[in-house]
């Protein structure tokens, strides 16, 4: 099976090279790895927030079938 991610099946080389050309007009190579730094940070956060969410649910659960015996 040959799964592809909707936004990429849909845009095709020419696409993709003119929108890192855009990109690249419009924040300069010398932003570019500020907002890939930014972006990474905002990623690591929603990360850790997301395992500290799954880790209070687990716990609580926990908790709850502890008391329930």
């Amino acid at each position: 099976m040959n799964f592809q991610p909707i936004l990429l099946g849909v845009l095709g080389t020419q696409e993709i090279i003119l929108i890192v050309i855009a990109i690249l007009i419009l924040f300069g190579g010398r932003k570019i790895p500020e907002l890939m730094k930014g972006l990474g940070k905002g990623i690591r956060e929603f990360n850790d927030a997301k395992n500290n969410v799954r880790k209070e649910i687990e716990e609580s659960t926990n908790d709850t079938n502890q008391q329930t015996k």
